[in-house]
């Protein structure tokens, strides 16, 4: 008897027989229940739960990593030091050149109670600020496009030395680094994730395919081809994995719309979970689900039913 050439099934045909449903001698070999049809569920659903969160990480860090380069973009400090009796005139010509620069908003002189604020996680909330020589701090939001950090700072350098500008640079470089890298890491768990599936998937597959190794060979003689049989599986394995992970989806959508937001949590979870459109991102993930089981069982099943005699 011919068998059928593996290289030459053809992927049209396999989901023509997915779209039909289950039903027809050839799915009869697959059993509907038991460990397999459970392995499968489970992993499915489980991988898809999972697949949420690290959706939601990945979301969440990106949005992390455009909230702090833009809050800390559309400002910079001013730190004048200078003796007690120069202070405040030093503070003034600053002021006056900070109002002239283009591209800058309006300056503004932080009073003692906000930078006794700022101190606070260092020398306690008792700190009496205006009796330390703490420097004077003002706040310069950015405007426009126009605005030259460079050039104002060597002007500053020039008319009042004890200026020092801080563009938040040496702050916001490694915050939005590691958002990034928390972003990578949500991308790389999503792909972790459709992997372990793949490989329940096709260790359910090769069982299944075992335990019926008998009855693909009756079917066999009886005239029954290869692509019969794989496309069988295939159907099968594929609506497992779509409804395992539909339910996972589902589950871990509600858990996610169950967390805390940033205020009841204190800002911990800084944002974790889906806004808006985001929502319909999880939805893709049972779509996914049944294309890496149908990859994956058409593997497996290539593969045994060429060992199987």
């Amino acid at each position: 008897m011919k068998r059928a050439d593996f290289r030459g099934l053809n992927l049209r045909a396999l989901w023509r027989g997915l779209l039909r449903g289950d039903g027809g001698a050839g799915d009869r070999i697959v059993p509907p229940t038991g460990f397999t049809a459970q392995l499968t569920l489970f992993s499915a659903g489980a991988m898809a739960f999972l697949a949420v969160f690290a959706l939601a990480l990945a979301l969440a860090t990106g949005r992390l990593a455009d909230r702090w380069s833009n809050q800390l973009a559309q400002s910079v400090t001013v730190r004048v030091s200078a003796p007690l009796a120069q202070q405040e005139a030093q503070t003034q010509t600053v002021l006056q050149i900070l109002r002239t620069t283009p591209g800058a908003g309006q300056p503004r002189l932080l009073p003692d109670d906000e930078v006794a604020e700022l101190l606070a996680p260092w020398f306690g909330p008792e700190m009496p600020v205006d009796a330390l020589p703490v420097p004077a701090l003002i706040d310069l939001p950015i405007a426009d496009s126009d605005f030259d950090s460079d050039g104002l700072r060597l002007r500053l350098e020039a008319e009042a030395p004890g200026a020092v500008l801080d563009d938040h640079t040496q702050w916001r470089r490694p915050l939005v680094s590691a958002a990034t890298r928390l972003k990578l890491l949500g991308v790389v768990s999503l792909l972790l994730i459709a992997a372990t599936s793949g490989a329940m998937i096709v260790l359910a597959a090769k069982a299944a395919l075992a335990a019926n190794g008998q009855v693909i060979r009756v079917m066999r003689l009886i005239g029954a081809r290869d692509l019969t049989i794989a496309t069988a599986f295939v159907r099968r394995f594929t609506h497992r994995a779509a409804i395992g992970a539909g339910g996972g989806t589902l589950l871990g959508m509600a858990a996610v719309a169950l967390l805390p937001d940033m205020q009841a949590a204190g800002g911990f979870l800084t944002g974790l979970g889906f806004q808006g459109w985001d929502w319909l991102l999880p939805l893709l993930i049972p779509v996914v689900a049944a294309a890496v089981g149908f990859f994956a069982t058409r593997w497996a099943a290539l593969r045994m039913l060429r060992s199987v005699r």
